[in-house]
């Protein structure tokens, strides 16, 4: 089992990680019912893409002796409302590294073919914009 996750009331649960013991608390959103004073559900998913993709790049980065410290993921959910579900997630990742051409493109590369990207429905729609800082 990953995690145990428990409805606390008022639109809220409970979301405990078995390994780590970490919590996370979401919250029905204001446009759903909800009060807004934590993820929703869709924004944890929508938040677990940048997450990963920042993951998968930190890794391939480490091996190519790259430093993607500080890098950061600006992340915006859009929902439909009939039926209600994630209809877009735009990613802005600003990344501090100073690389050649082509570590950007595997870098690239294995934000777009990280597992959670590869596991969202294809009806989503992901807007992914690399901003290389110098």
């Amino acid at each position: 089992m990953t995690s145990k996750v428990t409805y606390t009331g008022e639109l809220r649960t409970r979301c405990v990680h078995l390994y780590s013991g970490n919590e996370i608390i979401t919250d029905a959103p204001v446009d759903n019912n909800g009060l807004g004073q934590a993820f929703s559900p869709t924004d944890t998913v929508a938040t677990a893409l940048a997450s990963c993709m920042l993951t998968m790049m930190g890794i391939k980065a480490r091996d190519m002796e790259v430093d993607l410290t500080n890098s950061v993921a600006e992340v915006t959910k859009h929902m439909s409302a009939n039926p209600r579900k994630i209809s877009q997630i735009d990613i802005e990742l600003h990344l501090p590294a100073i690389i050649i051409e082509k570590q950007k493109k595997i870098l690239e590369h294995t934000a777009r073919t990280c597992p959670v990207l590869l596991s969202l429905h294809a009806d989503i729609n992901k807007e992914i914009i690399f901003h290389w800082d110098l």
